[in-house]
């Protein structure tokens, strides 16, 4: 089985972007989430997740990397693991420029020469432990962990959650699926992440499924399979050039695979952990150089305060567990 890495990546000290980003963006206010600086900024943190997964992931079999006609000056174009990809290459023409990073991930599928298998990365999840293929795939299908979670009214983003949410319960019976598939919902792995799956087991409906905030393994097909039964609602809202409550988020494609029972139970959180830097900051430099899971996010914010000093600290994390140049680097 081989299995590729696809990161999505954008340099916003690009002058070409920005201007692009100040075209489209107008007067919208830069500290919401869709447009804010902490939304693209890059805290040159992009080399060290490089070198982990040389060091940690090296049976990785590509690497595609995704950008907006962009490269690091230090990151070897010619290194064979390496698939450059634009926008472009993917994408339909009609919605670019784009700054939406859900309409982004939508169309992975169409990037040239993906595996059927592959595991999508935000550019602030990082590798920082020794991780096999099976941490990703067992038996041909994606490790996840399949249990509900309390859906709050008040977050934006779990409102788009409910148009995927939406979708997917016209397309699958909750009941027949969790009979159909009752091993993988409960899982003894899952512990008390999955006492919603008891509770609401009886209940007609789908609601949102737990969402770890890592890389996520995926199917090929499975993009194909929700484009055919989902494609009108994804093409109109592929015009939004930035977040929008219509957005259909890549969830969707997750919860469809755990509802097919394309999916291999593991709980994801047992070895993966999302570190918001506004609050946490002192605790992500201590697990990143520690190296207490495999897999971490670093989730940014505008409001982080004493930024220099924080980006530092986990720069130094870094460098003490992965001090080496990777062959990625020129």
């Amino acid at each position: 089985m081989e299995i590729d890495f696809v990161i999505t990546w954008v340099d916003m000290n690009d002058p070409e972007w920005q201007t692009e980003f100040s075209k489209y963006s107008g007067h919208k206010d830069n500290t919401k989430n869709g447009v804010s600086e902490a939304r693209f900024r890059d805290n040159g943190f992009l080399k060290y997740w490089f070198r982990g997964v040389e060091k940690f992931a090296p049976w990785v079999r590509k690497i595609h990397f995704v950008t907006s006609c962009q490269k690091p000056e230090w990151l070897d174009a010619n290194h064979p693991k390496i698939n450059f990809v634009n926008h472009k290459d993917f994408i339909p023409s009609e919605f670019l420029p784009t700054f939406n990073s859900v309409v982004i991930e939508r169309y992975l599928h169409n990037i040239p020469g993906l595996a059927e298998h592959f595991v999508y990365f935000n550019d602030d999840f990082y590798i920082i432990n020794h991780v096999k293929e099976e941490r990703f795939f067992r038996n041909g299908l994606p490790c996840d962990i399949a249990v509900f979670t309390y859906n709050p009214s008040w977050s934006q983003w779990y409102k788009r959650i409910k148009n995927n949410v939406r979708i997917i319960n016209r397309h699958f019976n909750k009941k027949e699926v969790m009979a159909k598939h009752r091993d993988k919902w409960f899982d003894k792995s899952y512990g008390m992440k999955a006492r919603w799956n008891y509770i609401l087991k009886h209940y007609d409906k789908f609601i949102t499924l737990r969402v770890p905030h890592n890389a996520q393994p995926y199917l090929k097909s499975t993009f194909t399979e929700v484009w055919t039964a989902a494609g009108k609602e994804l093409t109109e809202t592929s015009a939004n050039k930035f977040r929008a409550l219509t957005d259909y988020t890549p969830e969707l494609f997750r919860m469809w695979q755990i509802c097919k029972g394309d999916f291999s139970p593991y709980n994801t959180y047992s070895d993966t952990k999302m570190f918001p830097l506004m609050v946490r900051p002192k605790q992500a430099a201590k697990a990143i150089s520690q190296q207490s899971y495999s897999l971490i996010c670093l989730n940014d914010n505008v409001h982080i305060r004493n930024y220099d000093a924080v980006m530092e600290n986990i720069r130094n994390s870094f460098q003490q567990i992965l001090p080496e140049k990777s062959s990625f680097e020129l």
